[in-house]
């Protein structure tokens, strides 16, 4: 399992993160997604520690820590979600749900 860490500055850097979590136990990994057209920071980060008992230390520590200038978003990472069309076809807008809303 891994921490998604939100709300962070453009400039934080793998090493800023590792040092903060740090505190909290063993980092493992640190992933700071870049935007793949620009290449710049999307604002957020994965990090995954030693155990679990260090992970809901880190979160419980920092879920709203104010860090850099901003207020943290820290919280178990949800797994990751295919972003498949309906049906594994292709989108048309000639699709007609029979669900009544």
């Amino acid at each position: 399992m891994s921490i998604y860490v939100g709300n962070l500055s453009y400039d934080v850097t793998e090493e800023d993160i590792r040092e903060v979590f740090a505190e909290y136990g063993t980092v493992n990994n640190v992933t700071l997604p870049k935007d793949r057209e620009t290449g710049r920071k999307r604002g957020f980060a994965f990090v995954e520690m030693g155990t679990d008992e260090e992970e809901t230390a880190a979160i419980e520590a920092l879920d709203g820590a104010e860090w850099m200038g901003r207020n943290l978003k820290v919280n178990k990472a949800k797994p990751r979600e295919d972003n498949k069309p309906f049906g594994g076809g292709s989108r048309s807008n000639n699709f007609k749900s029979s669900r009544r809303y």
